[in-house]
């Protein structure tokens, strides 16, 4: 305890009194050291608290609501693809203008069901008209060319024919002189002179008639090879004829195939280009399903995979019939046609849920399919806690996945629990603090 001596300030002497007497005052406060290591050591409790009770970088405090928490367990992985797939003509085939022209009458109505070879429409165009006509007067005029040519190597070859059977003749006949005029020669009847000009006329006539016909031999190889490449032309003309033709018939507009036909929205008097669409057939009471599948199912889609399509309340059969393995916007396409009967009055467009088989069912260690799977891609999940008060990060192995489970294959013990909701917000977290 300190004593405090109260002094008066004034100069004046005053007159002592009970008042003015010294008195003992006892202090309150703290010494100024006392006040610096409380305070330090308020600062320092309250730096242990908060480093004990705040949470670390890599935790965050959830709201155990809005998470979905699943349990691990045995079960029969069914793999199967759950689908939505749209209903296609099995056969589409394209009606186009062969060639350009003005509609000039319309046979049938857009839906209608057509025959194959079936008069659609008719087009006109007078300059497929003229120049069919022109192209008939030109092969008609080289058709007679051709034919005279061809008159004048079969006169040739008779000539030939003929000059050979005369050189012939007189071969033989100078032949027969001279073996009659031999043996009266020796005997003396017919002068040498005489007998020595028919040797000579036989051996010439002989040696002409040889020549005649080697001379004939050629010109019918000549002839032969000549007749052929006629006829070819005659041929090639006759062809382009009927090409013109053809065109001109093609301004008759007919079904390719049997069929429904859709998309056919032309009207009387408008003007067609060449290859312009008109229109398509498709296969009546034909169908098949195109369906999209996500990219991951890429290499495990297979032609010839089962699957089963719901309508109508019955189950129907199909098949993978082709695989369109261009990925756009992270999925690919399939399609698959009915095996056996399909559903009744299946309308272009429709859809219908389909379940497309990957593989047999097995045992297996089963978690509830959820969204994310979509963040881990599989890899990691978080696992709760026994007493429910926090989630930790663990490394996974997932294999196969249908729409109600995924299939564990290593990381993950039957009983344990695990969070299936999204894990948007703390994907980065390796530990989350649930909050009841």
């Amino acid at each position: 305890m300190s004593v405090i001596r109260m002094k008066s300030t004034d100069s004046e002497p005053r007159a002592e009194s009970g008042t003015g007497m010294d008195k003992m005052v006892a202090s309150t406060g703290l010494s100024k050291r006392s006040k610096i290591a409380i305070g330090a050591g308020g600062l320092l409790l309250a730096a242990l608290l908060f480093w004990w009770f705040a949470p670390s970088a890599g935790s965050q405090t959830v709201a155990a609501e809005r998470l979905t928490v699943s349990s691990v367990s045995k079960g029969t992985f069914d793999d199967f693809l759950p689908l939505r797939a749209r209903v296609e003509p099995l056969v589409t085939v394209f009606l186009d203008a062969v060639e350009g022209g003005r509609v000039e009458r319309i046979m049938v109505e857009d839906g209608a069901m057509v025959q194959q070879g079936q008069l659609l429409a008719v087009l006109s165009n007078s300059d497929l008209a003229l120049n069919l006509l022109a192209r008939q007067s030109d092969v008609s005029r080289e058709v007679n060319s051709m034919r005279s040519q061809e008159l004048a190597l079969a006169q040739t070859s008779i000539g030939d024919e003929r000059a050979v059977i005369d050189a012939q003749l007189a071969a033989d006949k100078a032949r027969r002189q001279y073996e009659m005029q031999k043996p009266l020669m020796e005997k003396g009847y017919v002068p040498a002179k005489v007998y020595n000009d028919s040797r000579d006329e036989y051996l010439s006539s002989q040696r002409r008639a040889e020549v005649l016909k080697r001379a004939r031999a050629v010109n019918q190889r000549l002839q032969t090879s000549q007749l052929a490449q006629l006829r070819a032309s005659n041929a090639s003309l006759s062809g382009s004829l009927d090409i013109a033709r053809s065109t001109l018939d093609a301004l008759n507009l007919r079904a390719p195939v049997a069929g429904q036909l859709t998309a056919f929205s032309i009207q009387v008097g408008q003007s067609l280009t060449r290859g312009q669409r008109l229109g398509q057939v498709d296969s009546a009471g034909r169908n098949k399903l195109v369906a999209s599948v996500d990219e991951y199912y890429l290499g495990r889609v297979q032609p010839g995979q089962n699957a089963t399509v719901d309508a109508g309340g019955k189950t129907y059969r199909a098949k993978v019939a082709k695989i369109y393995p261009q990925v756009r916007n992270g999925v690919f396409e399939v399609d698959l046609n009915f095996v056996g009967a399909e559903p009744p009055a299946l309308n272009r467009g429709q859809t219908l849920q389909t379940k497309l088989t990957l593989g047999d069912p097995a045992p297996a260690l089963l978690i509830p399919n959820g969204a994310f799977y979509n963040e881990t891609g599989g890899a990691w999940v978080f696992v709760v806690e026994p007493d429910g008060g926090g989630a930790v990060k663990r490394n996974v192995r997932l294999g196969r996945r249908n729409a109600d489970y995924v299939e564990v294959l290593e990381g993950l013990e039957p009983g344990e629990r695990v969070i299936t909701s999204p894990y948007t917000g703390f994907a980065d977290k390796d530990r989350l603090d649930l909050e009841t």
